[in-house]
């Protein structure tokens, strides 16, 4: 069957907020069936963006105990899907050297109609700039999470990694380097299908200007950190995720609106094996 995935960081309540009118148009004209949300402010913003789809939504404070520091101000993790599904783990990625990421991973299990069950894994990683070391440990983490939980359909795992593809946590992803004496496999959507470098995260959208400013201090600053994994042979050994098609969505300003500060991610994929 073909799957189509969607990851957009929300951008919290910044900006102009006739913007989430149009994010929930924009959603309703891609018609994603999983989608993967970064620094959404509550389960109230998730139910708007969601309005006249099909897609049934969990928020991050529906399913941790805690409520994690900053996450009044920088939100938490959502994800929707168009089909059943059970949450299985809401795992907190804070590091002590990283305490300020209060956006939990989300994995749940979907039921694909005639097709099968498939672990989606909806993630955010640490952000600053120095932060690699965090991150590293983060996706070594998400490994984990997958391993407890993965099903015979390959699984996704789609965020905001706040790190370009040449990072060692996206490499380890990728499976093209080791950490701490392990690797896996996954394969990136945008390397498989995409066209062009996929930033997501740029100088020339006048929302993200302000904060590169701010913590890069260079100019025409761009980069790729929004991603969409699939499992691949190596844990699904009967099962296949075939990656159709991999394109920017929400970048370019509508009624002279920018909608969020990161462009998102959509995928085509065909998964089958899973039944």
């Amino acid at each position: 069957m073909r799957l189509r995935i969607l990851t957009l960081n929300l951008w919290n309540e910044e900006g102009d907020h006739r913007r989430f009118t149009h994010i929930n148009k924009g959603l309703r004209r891609l018609d994603p069936d999983l989608v993967a949300f970064q620094e959404v402010m509550s389960r109230d913003r998730l139910d708007g963006l969601l309005e006249g789809t099909p897609l049934r939504g969990l928020h991050q404070a529906e399913a941790m105990a805690t409520v994690p520091p900053h996450a009044d101000r920088y939100g938490g993790s959502a994800l929707a899907a168009r089909w059943t599904y059970r949450l299985v783990e809401a795992l907190d990625l804070r590091m002590a050297d990283a305490m300020d990421v209060p956006w939990a991973s989300l994995a749940v299990i979907v039921t694909l109609p005639d097709a099968g069950d498939m672990l989606f894994i909806a993630t955010t990683a640490s952000w600053r700039l120095d932060a690699e070391f965090a991150r590293e440990r983060q996706v070594q983490a998400l490994a984990d999470l997958d391993a407890r939980h993965r099903c015979k359909l390959p699984t996704i795992i789609a965020g905001d990694f706040n790190a370009s593809p040449d990072a060692a946590s996206i490499r380890f992803l990728s499976g093209l380097q080791s950490l701490n004496g392990r690797s896996v496999h996954y394969h990136d959507a945008w390397a498989v299908a995409g066209d062009g470098p996929g930033y997501t995260w740029t100088s020339e959208n006048p929302n993200t200007r302000s904060v590169i400013d701010q913590i890069v201090r260079q100019p025409s600053h761009r980069r790729r950190l929004d991603y969409v994994f699939v499992g691949s042979w190596h844990a699904h050994p009967h099962a296949h995720g075939r990656i159709r098609a991999a394109r920017l969505a929400f970048d370019h300003a509508v009624d002279d609106l920018w909608l969020s500060d990161h462009f998102g991610l959509i995928v085509d994929i065909d998964v089958s094996g899973g039944a």
